[in-house]
């Protein structure tokens, strides 16, 4: 039996819902999604947005950090880039759907709710930071050395080579990581919503699971499938406007 066979019945009837009926409404009878879709998409969107705001607000410094801090790097400090390291490296570590559940007093204190999208939104902050850390630590470290050697020749400081130089290079690879950032969190959504995280996956799990609407599940992979297909296309089309080769 896995967590969300435990979790997602518990929360759901902690919600008012019931299990599936066999008079149960369709489609545009069904109250699920005549009324709770469009509400579920913006809740989606919101906890999409602002998770991966910050998360690239905190992780572009953190992965420039690994790299200026690293073998190679502009003022390497090897105990301190493995101490950081350990720290990323043990966050990564953690599946969401635990982790969810061992910030929820963390969570309580600092939103006032264990449960909706603002709820969800400190967790998969902290699950994501160290994810993206990595992907621009990745992304910085291919850069040709040979830039930042002539940026130092020029007389550049740390701080200019840093934002001038190896952000401003690697820009494109890191809106596609943002890209693939946003898409990972949707899917972080989805398992938010066994937890009342809110969105489009807990009306997966509240509806399509728990009471077996077929409807609803097939709208809410939809709406999903959607919202990642228009993610993926403005990534793209940002990263071909900022790649200045």
């Amino acid at each position: 039996m896995s967590i969300l066979d435990l979790v997602a019945p518990v929360v759901a009837t902690a919600q008012g819902i019931l299990p599936a009926g066999p008079g149960d409404p369709t489609w545009g009878d069904n109250p699920a999604l005549t009324e709770q879709f469009f509400p579920a998409v913006g809740e989606t969107l919101l906890m999409t947005f602002w998770p991966t705001f910050f998360t690239v607000l905190l992780g572009v410094p953190l992965g420039l950090f690994l790299v200026q801090t690293g073998p190679g790097g502009l003022t390497p400090r090897r105990t301190l880039n493995q101490a950081v390291s350990a720290v990323v490296n043990v966050l990564r570590s953690f599946p969401f759907i635990i982790l969810i559940i061992a910030l929820g007093p963390v969570t309580k204190v600092i939103v006032g709710s264990r449960l909706g999208w603002q709820a969800a939104s400190f967790p998969l902050i902290i699950s994501a930071v160290p994810f993206f850390a990595r992907l621009v630590e990745s992304n910085i470290a291919s850069l040709d050395h040979g830039k930042i050697e002539a940026a130092q020749m020029m007389g550049a400081s740390n701080r200019q080579i840093r934002w001038g130089v190896q952000v401003r290079e690697t820009l494109p690879q890191i809106v596609r990581a943002t890209t693939v950032l946003a898409i990972t969190v949707i899917g972080y959504n989805a398992m938010a919503g066994a937890v009342g995280g809110g969105g489009l996956g807990q009306m997966a799990i509240n509806y399509g699971y728990n009471r077996f609407q077929t409807d609803v599940m097939i709208a809410t992979i939809i709406g999903i499938i959607v919202i990642v297909t228009v993610i993926q296309l403005v990534g793209d089309m940002i990263s071909r406007l900022v790649d200045h080769r």
